[in-house]
């Protein structure tokens, strides 16, 4: 079967080939781009795209391709640019461009294969378009991965904040009418919070909506420790569990013993974050 190639869908010519780069972003070692990307896309597409360290990635009238890696050989192209001005940065935002608008129905949803074997982050196009491979086209702009099921959740504060704030469909439909058992880590110190949604508590949705939203939900201890530590210290090391999870039917008082449960099996309130 012939493979169908990024070019194909962008028809740059021999050309103007000689004046399209791409920037291929990938994790850093500290920051996984696609998860900025979810976030908020304008990060990448600019402070990522057009960030100059000692090397110069474009020149002015240069069109600069942004892609972002997914996995091992997967990118997904999330902005085309031609670049306007250049800033005369050395370790900061280094260029000014203009979004190609013909391509934007595009942007976020072109899913290419590529492997790459080589370190510098930008490339001419012309030497590897016959290599940069359609795998898909998405529906709809990448959001992140789909719900994996209630057995299988564990969210960094930026994975949940992302999935609240933008309303990922599957993810917020699954959390809104559930009651449930949660845990909350604290990476930094292993520190856990064990709490429940009732309907009392208007579900999980709305429960976990509230830690999103100031960091503490409302709880004491944690209260406390964000007032100390201020919200970024949430962002950064808190992550967000499931252990058990309930539908909307069964009994608030069944919930909130098994909360009771899991505080004394993980000793949350003599070690953690729990103070009931």
């Amino acid at each position: 079967m012939t493979q169908i190639l990024l070019n194909d869908l962008l028809c740059f010519s021999e050309e103007e080939m000689k004046y399209v780069k791409i920037k291929f972003n990938k994790n850093n070692g500290f920051i996984d781009p696609i998860e900025l990307f979810k976030e908020n896309p304008l990060i990448i597409n600019n402070r990522w795209l057009f960030w100059r360290t000692t090397q110069r990635y474009f020149n002015v009238g240069q069109i600069a391709i942004c892609l972002v890696q997914l996995s091992y050989d997967t990118w997904l192209l999330t902005t085309i640019k031609r670049v306007t001005k250049e800033l005369g940065v050395l370790n900061g935002i280094n260029y000014e461009g203009e979004e190609l608008t013909k391509y934007s129905q595009y942007y976020g949803r072109v899913i290419v294969k590529f492997r790459k074997t080589f370190q510098t982050q930008g490339r001419h196009y012309r030497g590897l378009h016959n290599e940069l491979v359609m795998q898909q086209i998405l529906p709809t702009v990448f959001d992140g991965d789909d719900f994996p099921g209630y057995d299988n959740v564990k969210l960094t504060y930026q994975q949940l904040a992302t999935i609240i704030l933008r309303g990922k469909h599957d993810w917020i439909a699954a959390l809104k009418n559930q009651k449930a058992v949660y845990l909350i880590t604290d990476k930094s110190n292993g520190k856990l919070y064990v709490g429940s949604a009732t309907s009392m508590s208007k579900m999980l949705l709305t429960r976990w909506s509230n830690y999103v939203a100031n960091g503490h939900g409302g709880n004491k201890e944690l209260v406390a420790l964000v007032n100390e530590k201020g919200f970024d210290y949430v962002k950064e090391n808190f992550q967000y569990t499931i252990l058990e999870n309930y539908n909307s039917k069964v009994d608030d008082k069944l919930v909130l013993q098994r909360e009771s449960y899991w505080k004394e099996a993980l000793q949350s309130r003599q070690f953690g974050y729990n103070s009931n």
